[in-house]
């Protein structure tokens, strides 16, 4: 199963650090789930704000403030969510991230001497996986990609590009 067919196309942030001699074949989001913790310190400053302000009157503008500059950082990392990336080509795994400050991580298929991935309760139930990647050189640019859904098959696609079937014919 492929997740990008061919004639899409990777988004233009990610787009650019592609080669001109490469193919995409993967292309996905993190999972939303990476964004369970900031959703659980606003929804829980926002409760806190709201019993301070019922109780501690003459402070009332700072909490509120306080709780102002929380739903920024939130709003901070949903956009960061939503332009990290990770690509997949027929040569190499990269992983964009950043809103302002860029940064691309990659590992060339080549590379690749293990991959696993893991995926705990809450991965589990909610649909995400975290790979592990490791090659034969020294610290990677890349070893850990957190929150990836759909990882099974992500894990298998990934597999059958490092290790492809020298046994296929053209049928299969």
């Amino acid at each position: 199963m492929r997740l990008v067919t061919p004639g899409d196309s990777a988004p233009a942030s990610v787009n650019k650090y592609l080669l001109p001699h490469e193919t995409q074949v993967i292309t996905v989001r993190r999972h939303p789930a990476v964004l369970m913790l900031p959703v659980g310190l606003v929804l829980a400053g926002l409760i806190v704000a709201g019993v301070l302000s019922n109780t501690v009157a003459e402070v009332t503008a700072w909490i509120w403030w306080g709780w102002l500059i929380l739903l920024a950082w939130f709003v901070w990392r949903v956009a960061e969510w939503s332009v990290d990336y990770f690509v997949i080509t027929n040569q190499r795994m990269l992983l964009t991230t950043g809103l302002i400050t860029r940064k691309v991580a990659m590992m060339p298929l080549a590379k690749v001497t293990d991959m696993s991935f893991r995926r705990t309760i809450a991965g589990r139930m909610l649909g995400y996986g975290d790979f592990v990647l490791e090659s034969a050189g020294q610290d990677q640019a890349l070893d850990t990609v957190d929150y990836l859904p759909y990882p099974e098959q992500l894990y298998l696609e990934v597999c059958e590009m490092i290790f492809p079937n020298k046994n296929a014919t053209a049928d299969d």
